[in-house]
């Protein structure tokens, strides 16, 4: 990690100061303050992507897009990094290929969320013009077009006016970048190092620590330093709810926090690796986490939000927890004094409440290899995809012989914790994976945790979703084996 240069972004291909902004600034304001409006306020809290800008993040031994919240972002994080905005992808006279396809197309009415459109569309576009240069038809699939281009991409976007036909459109339309484009150019280069900041204003202080040690040393001496990765849930609080820290501690950056390691008897994920960084890393060895990760927010947001956050806050309603109980994962802590282990049963001691000490922060997650060969995640949401869930189910069962071996189930949701479903797991185990096992499985099922009548949905609800989750998770595997037969 290299020291700071003076508190500086490259923006557009040109060097913009961090001198005098406050520790809380978020990187919108901060762009719209140098003169870049056409970076929108919609939500303020990462659901919209009007804000959405590019930063450049490593990718092997180049670098990519990668389409961010700048809501969200602390300002302070973006020093010595390079961030594309609307501004810098083409001009009215020499249009960027998504800008002109967007114009074509009539993807634009009242205009005020295509930037963010834009700017999350040419990341994907350079993506697939990486993947995809080679010209071939991508297998049609409903969410992608003939030209590869995957229209999760677009998922943390809102339009209200225009409708999405015509943005549709336009990101089908797009071609590969052309040999001449400086920003496709620009990712044959190394992403730039994280810089080591520390930036005090009237509102408190901002600290990129130089490597883990650092860290876990301003940890023991200030306990009530609050740790940001992605910042998905503080920028959240900082924005709506003004919060503000004395102390803010980044770290996701540390490469002692972004390792993935696949062994023959475990799997272990940097707690600071973004959703989108696993999902590409594990590359399809842990079926549970695939069925996840679509259901998870935005990819906007899988973008900046990590596993180690997740697990941070502590929330009953984090789309992981429940995935990680079923997986028999364990976290692993680390503070000054050495490291521990515990399982992610028996982690959540109550209501945003963690056994994670003040001193300590999550270095990794490990999840204990082979993996059950039944798994599933139930997200019941009012959205599809960028929701809140209502109900949350992981399923991991192993069976053989057509009897039930072991059953795991992770829920959130439906208690202060996320919780295992302890009281289901017994009705399964040791009993004929077979309709009338899985109806009286499903009928325990629907009394566990403490299910609460809010706007999300009714007790009443919540518990008839989790016996059908187990209805639903056994027919889906009669329809499997019945394809395999």
């Amino acid at each position: 990690m290299r020291a700071s240069d003076g508190h500086q972004v490259m923006v557009n291909g040109r060097p913009l100061s961090l001198r005098g902004i406050r520790a809380h600034t978020t990187a919108l304001d901060w762009l719209r303050d140098q003169g870049l409006t056409g970076t929108k306020e919609g939500c303020a809290e990462g659901e919209c992507g009007a804000c959405s800008v590019l930063v450049a993040r490593p990718d092997g031994e180049g670098s990519q897009w990668t389409a961010l919240n700048a809501c969200l972002i602390p300002a302070a994080s973006l020093d010595g990094q390079e961030v594309v905005t609307a501004e810098g992808l083409g001009t009215p006279a020499d249009l960027h290929p998504v800008q002109r396809e967007m114009a074509v197309r009539g993807g634009s009415q009242c205009g005020y969320c295509t930037p963010g459109f834009v700017c999350s569309m040419a990341a994907e576009f350079y993506r697939t013009g990486r993947t995809n240069g080679s010209g071939q038809e991508h297998e049609r699939d409903p969410e992608r077009g003939p030209n590869g281009f995957d229209l999760h991409a677009l998922s943390g976007n809102l339009c209200r006016c225009t409708g999405y036909r015509p943005i549709r459109d336009a990101a089908y339309a797009l071609g590969h970048p052309s040999p001449g484009d400086a920003l496709a150019a620009r990712l044959t280069a190394a992403a730039p190092e994280p810089v080591a900041t520390r930036l005090l204003a009237a509102d408190g202080e901002f600290v990129r620590p130089t490597d883990l040690g650092e860290a876990l040393t301003l940890l023991a001496s200030h306990p009530d330093a609050v740790l940001v990765a992605g910042s998905t849930d503080w920028g959240v609080e900082v924005n709506l709810h003004g919060r503000r820290a004395a102390l803010t501690v980044a770290v996701d950056r540390l490469p002692e926090l972004r390792t993935l390691d696949a062994g023959p008897d475990r799997i272990e994920l940097g707690a600071a690796l973004t959703l989108s960084e696993i999902e590409q890393g594990l590359g399809g060895r842990v079926p549970l986490i695939d069925d996840l990760l679509p259901q998870f927010a935005s990819r906007l947001i899988r973008n900046g939000a990590t596993i180690g956050g997740n697990l941070g806050t502590g929330s009953p309603i984090g789309d992981t927890l429940p995935v990680l109980l079923a997986l028999e994962a364990t976290v692993v802590l680390t503070c000054v004094g050495g490291e521990r282990e515990v399982p992610v049963d028996g982690y959540f001691t109550g209501y945003r409440e963690t056994l994670r000490r003040p001193d300590e922060l999550i270095r990794a997650v490990r999840i204990p290899l082979p993996l059950a060969e039944i798994t599933a995640f139930h997200k019941i949401s009012k959205r599809r995809f960028d929701d809140i869930s209502s109900v949350a189910v992981a399923f991991a069962l192993v069976v053989e012989e057509g009897e039930v071996i072991r059953a795991r189930i992770g829920l959130g949701g439906v208690a202060a914790t996320p919780i295992r479903a302890h009281a289901t797991e017994a009705a399964l185990t040791g009993r004929p994976w077979t309709p009338e096992t899985v109806r009286e499985a499903a009928a325990v099922l629907r009394s566990e945790g403490t299910p609460l009548d809010d706007h999300r949905a009714s007790a009443a609800y919540r518990s008839a979703m989790l016996g059908q989750a187990l209805l639903r998770l056994h027919a889906e595997d009669l329809r499997h084996q019945g394809a395999k037969a």
